[in-house]
C-alpha cells in the first residue's frame, strides 16, 4: 500500500488517514441506518469540525517545534468573551462598527497572550507544558471575570452569520462557483508541479498518476459541493415559502482561507522552513543562525490568534458569549493534530493533515452524538483515540527511523 502511494506521489500516512476517515463514514453510516451522511448532518459535520480545524492548524507548528499548548480551550473562552463584550457592552449589539472592532480585539488580545506565553518558555526557559498549564488555568478563570460568569448575548445578527447559522451560508450559486474555481486549480497546480519537477530534474510521478488524482480531487469537490447544496435550511425560506439550499458554511470559507494561507507559510517561506528545521533538530537551527526565541514566541502567538478566530466562530455560532466555551478542546485539538500526523517528537506535520485529524474527530463525535452515546462515554473514547493515536506515532516513527 505504501509503494502505491508512493508511485502516486502522495504521503502514505495522509492517504492512509483519508481512508480511515472514509471507512469510519461508511460505518457510521451504517449503525445510523443512513442519519450520518445526509446532506443535514454533513452539513452540520462541516460547521462542527471548523472550530477543531482551525486550531489543529496553528497546533501543527507548536507541536512540529517540539512544544505544546494546554491553554488553547481557556483562551478560546477568554477571548471570546472579550469579543463578545466588547461588541455588546462597548458597543451596541447592532453597531456594523462595534462587531468588527470586537473581532480586532479578540484577535490582539489572543496574540498578545501568545506572546506571553512564548515569552516565558523562550527568555525564562520555563517548559511550554508548564507555561500553557498554568494559562489553561488563569484564561479559564480570566473568561469568568470578565462579566462574573454572566452570559452575554445577543450578538451582532450580522456577526452571527459568522457561526454558520440563519444565513450563514453563500448559498449554492457562489458554492457552485468556488467548487469550479478550486477544480480548475486542481488541474493547474498538477501541471504547473510536473513543470516544476521536470525543470530541476526531480523524479517525475506517471501520468495516469497524476490524472488519478486529479480524478479523485475534482470528484470530492463535487461531492462536497453538492452535498452542502443538498440540505434546504428550514428557517430560510424565499417568497412561496420554499426552503432555500444553504451552500457551503461561512466557517467552512473561513477555515479553508487559513488552511491555504498556513500551507503556504509551511512549505513555502522561510519562517516555515524554520519551524520544521527547529523540530528537527533545535541545537543545528540555533547553530545555524536562525533566531529561535522569535521562531517560537512567533509560534505561539500565531496560535494565540488562531485560538481567538476560533472563538469568533464559536461564539457567533451560539450568539452569545459565555466562559464555559472552549472546555476540553485542547484535547481535541492535540488529538485531531497527532491523528492528522503531526509526530509528538517533532519536524513532521502538515495543515491539511491535521484538518483530516479534526474531521475524524468531529465524525466520531457526531456519530456517537447520534447513536446516543452519554457525554462520558464519548470522552472516555476519544482519549483512548489520542492513545491509539499517538502509540501509532511511535511506531511509524520507528519503522522509518526516526
Amino acid at each position: 500500500m505504501q509503494r502505491f502511494f508512493r508511485t502516486l506521489g502522495v504521503d502514505p500516512r495522509f492517504s492512509s488517514m483519508v481512508l480511515a476517515l472514509i471507512v469510519i463514514w461508511l460505518v457510521l453510516q451504517l449503525l445510523t441506518d443512513g442519519i450520518f451522511l445526509t446532506p443535514r448532518n454533513l452539513y452540520n459535520l462541516s460547521i462542527q469540525t471548523c472550530v477543531t480545524a482551525i486550531m489543529a492548524c496553528g497546533m501543527v507548528f507548536v507541536i512540529v517545534a517540539r512544544q505544546i499548548d494546554l491553554s488553547v480551550g481557556s483562551l478560546l473562552a477568554f477571548t471570546g468573551m472579550v469579543t463578545a463584550y466588547v461588541q455588546v457592552h462597548v458597543f451596541s449589539n447592532d453597531s456594523q462598527l462595534g462587531w468588527i472592532i470586537s473581532i480586532v480585539a479578540g484577535i490582539s488580545l489572543g496574540v498578545a497572550v501568545g506572546i506571553f506565553q512564548g515569552g516565558w518558555v523562550t527568555l525564562a526557559g520555563i517548559p511550554a507544558f508548564v507555561v500553557t498549564l498554568a494559562g489553561y488555568l488563569m484564561y479559564r478563570g480570566a473568561a469568568f471575570l470578565v462579566t462574573d460568569g454572566q452570559t452575554i448575548s445577543p450578538l451582532n445578527p450580522t456577526y452571527e452569520r459568522l457561526g454558520g447559522g440563519i444565513g450563514g451560508s453563500i448559498g449554492p450559486t457562489a458554492s457552485t462557483i468556488l467548487g469550479i474555481i478550486a477544480a480548475i486549480w486542481v488541474i493547474f497546480n498538477a501541471q504547473n508541479t510536473r513543470r516544476q519537477r521536470k525543470r530541476y530534474g526531480a523524479t517525475q510521478t506517471p501520468i495516469w498518476a497524476d490524472g488519478l488524482k486529479i480524478a479523485i480531487s475534482i470528484a470530492a469537490i463535487a461531492a462536497f459541493v453538492f452535498t452542502m447544496n443538498s440540505y434546504p435550511d428550514p428557517a430560510n425560506r424565499d417568497a412561496a415559502g420554499t426552503p432555500i439550499a444553504t451552500g457551503i458554511g461561512i466557517p467552512v470559507l473561513i477555515l479553508i482561507a487559513i488552511v491555504i494561507v498556513l500551507t503556504f507559510v509551511a512549505t513555502r517561506t522561510r519562517f516555515g522552513r524554520y519551524v520544521f528545521a527547529y523540530g528537527g533538530n533545535p541545537e543545528a537551527a540555533l547553530l545555524s543562525g536562525i533566531n529561535t526565541r522569535r521562531l517560537l514566541i512567533s509560534i505561539f502567538a500565531l496560535m494565540g490568534s488562531l485560538s481567538a478566530v476560533a472563538a469568533v466562530v464559536t461564539t457567533a455560532r451560539l450568539n452569545s458569549g459565555a466562559n464555559s466555551i472552549g472546555t476540553l478542546q485542547e484535547l481535541y485539538v492535540i488529538a485531531a493534530t497527532v491523528i492528522g500526523g503531526t509526530s509528538l517528537a517533532g519536524g513532521l506535520g502538515s495543515i491539511p493533515g491535521a484538518v483530516i485529524g479534526a474531521l475524524i474527530i468531529s465524525s466520531l463525535d457526531n456519530g456517537m452524538v447520534l447513536l446516543d452515546v452519554p457525554s462520558a462515554q464519548r470522552q472516555i473514547f476519544i482519549g483512548l483515540i489520542l492513545i491509539g493515536a499517538v502509540w501509532f506515532d511511535t511506531v511509524y516513527n520507528k519503522r522509518m527511523g526516526r
